[in-house]
């Protein structure tokens, strides 16, 4: 195992808040690393990979991480009438996931396997397929992600739950998408004792029950009367609120797959909000953050998930670098201001996080997976339940 950062611990204000470390090869997987490029009037243009889930598969050894590949695209200014605003767009933005493999989580090759949302494999949406999920169920691994009913930025409410299986990251499985409901970020959690999904209905997270466990989600079309359930009775499942603390004002989201520890489940998870000038001097920013996507962890009892046994009062990291804020002339951003987390390793007793930045790169944040638990245990905000 090569030197990875252990996180740290740091002072704000009489209490203490952790940051996990950007890996110093960071973006590690970069666009023009996968040929995402074109030229348009002789002026080259960079696509997009950025949002990879992943997970470790033993038989080969090796770390799986499945970004969103973007290409052809186009920046267009439009008029948003649910927003009531103009605002910039990307037409010809359909996603399709690609697997990658590395032998030591830093230096990623593809695997030749794609996922595509475009139609040509079948019709449940044709507007593609983004932010995979993949989460670890015995010799299986189910690939959760969002599939596009409509095109991005030009449709609301487009969003459906798109699940697939793998037993090897070569042949994948479509079993369909969750119909009745409109969300983006579904992660389920088996546990000993039942079976959950973590669910975003904008702007809260929600833990909802599943069941029928695993087999909702490998027929989904069967269980349609369950998922109008979830989405009838949502407000009983709520687990946290956006606007309760200053960096998710906006909204938040649930991020990787849930993390087995003998404290109880590590959830990482994404918040929209404000960054506040005193957290953005800690990471070298001379000013703080109107809107930014940061990554933010709590712990929920293995028991009973929905209680929550600690939460960082402070995001464990937030965008900073070139590739994560505004961008720069070797790394130009599409969407700024935005860390995005969705794919968890734990390997050796090291945290491997990885997510997108700006919309545009993969990049890995790491720390000593201890490091973290003891930090949430000894400063993190305690549940009042």
């Amino acid at each position: 195992m090569q030197r990875l950062g252990e996180g740290e611990l740091v002072k704000l204000n009489n209490k203490y808040m952790f940051k996990l470390d950007s890996h110093p090869a960071n973006p590690v997987i970069t666009p023009q690393q996968l040929g995402l490029t074109w030229y348009e009037d002789d002026v080259e243009h960079i696509g997009a990979v950025f949002n990879g889930g992943a997970e470790f598969y033993p038989p080969e050894n090796k770390f799986m991480v499945l970004p969103r590949i973007h290409k052809n695209y186009r920046k267009v200014w439009f008029y948003d009438k649910k927003m009531g605003i103009e605002r910039w767009g990307l037409e010809n933005y359909i996603a399709e996931i690609w697997v990658l493999e590395s032998d030591d989580g830093v230096h990623f090759n593809p695997r030749g396997t794609i996922i595509r949302g475009d139609g040509t494999e079948h019709r449940d949406f044709t507007y593609g397929i983004e932010d995979i999920r993949v989460v670890k169920y015995g010799s299986t691994y189910l690939l959760i992600g969002c599939g596009k009913i409509g095109p991005p930025f030009f449709s609301h409410d487009s969003d459906r739950i798109a699940v697939y299986s793998t037993a090897d990251f070569r042949t994948i499985t479509y079993h369909g998408i969750v119909d009745v409901f409109t969300n983006r970020n579904a992660i389920p959690l088996f546990t000993k004792r039942a079976s959950y999904i973590f669910l975003r209905f904008h702007p809260h997270i929600y833990l909802a029950p599943l069941e029928e466990g695993i087999d909702q989600l490998l027929h989904p079309k069967k269980y349609r009367p369950l998922w109008r359930r979830i989405y009838e009775h949502r407000t009983e499942f709520i687990l946290l609120r956006a606007g309760e603390l200053s960096h998710g004002t906006e909204k938040l989201g649930p991020g990787t797959q849930l993390i087995p520890t003998d404290a109880g489940y590590l959830f990482i998870y994404h918040a929209v909000g404000e960054i506040p000038p005193n957290i953005a001097h800690l990471y070298g920013l001379d000013s703080g953050i109107g809107r930014a996507y940061s990554v933010n962890v709590m712990l929920l009892d293995k028991d009973v998930p929905r209680k929550i046994i600690a939460m960082s009062e402070s995001p464990v990291y937030i965008p900073h670098k070139p590739w994560e804020l505004h961008g720069d002339e070797k790394y130009p951003v599409d969407i700024p201001a935005v860390v995005f987390p969705v794919g968890a390793i734990v390997r050796n007793g090291y945290l491997f996080v990885y997510g997108g930045a700006a919309d545009k790169y993969e990049i890995l944040l790491t720390c000593k997976l201890d490091n973290l638990i003891e930090y949430l245990l000894k400063y993190g905000v305690k549940s009042k339940d």
